[in-house]
């Protein structure tokens, strides 16, 4: 996977490719793009959203910006993340996502990426979030995807977009679901 870097100023259209093989959540936010982008210009209002499941210990959101979580797995904290390769304010940020303890188990020996890209649909915005280049695992791809695919589910999205709906004053479009 290529580095992609973009200077303040930049004007072009530059996006990291999303491999074939990846997983995607996405939720769809009744707000401008702006206005959503603004959850992930500090650490403290990513993790409002991001924190659940895993720790958020770091996430810089600038270009070469340290993104760091934990998890327990199977009794043990493990450490995971990496550095921002990509960012289009107000439109995707991409960060390199490797697990420092590469030993532990299988998947722990691959370097994949989180990408967030933001598009306008209509007056709301389309939040996606993949998860990609599974085409790293080589052989063990097919577990890798389906365990991975399994253990992922929409929560960061769901509460992101109650945070931005909240804030503006919109109903909570969940409410039915709790």
């Amino acid at each position: 996977m290529p580095v992609f870097a973009c200077l303040p100023g930049w004007s072009g259209v530059l996006e990291v490719e999303i491999s074939q093989l990846h997983i995607r959540r996405s939720a769809l936010i009744k707000a401008d793009p702006g206005i959503v982008w603004e959850e992930f210009t500090t650490f403290e209002r990513i993790s409002a959203w991001l924190d659940q499941g895993h720790k958020l210990l770091a996430f810089e959101p600038r270009l070469g910006g340290k993104v760091r979580f934990s998890v327990v797995i199977e009794g043990a904290e493990r450490f995971f993340g990496g550095t921002v390769i990509e960012l289009l304010p107000g439109r995707e940020i991409t960060f390199d996502d490797g697990w420092e303890d590469r030993d532990f188990a299988y998947y722990a020996r691959v370097t994949n990426y989180w990408t967030f890209r933001l598009t306008a649909v209509g007056d709301s915005t389309l939040v996606e979030l993949f998860h990609h280049q599974y085409e790293a695992f080589g052989e063990r791809v097919h577990d890798a995807l389906d365990s991975y695919e399994m253990a992922w589910d929409n929560k960061h999205l769901r509460k992101l977009r109650e945070i931005v709906e909240r804030r503006l004053g919109k109903p909570d479009l969940n409410q039915h679901e709790k």
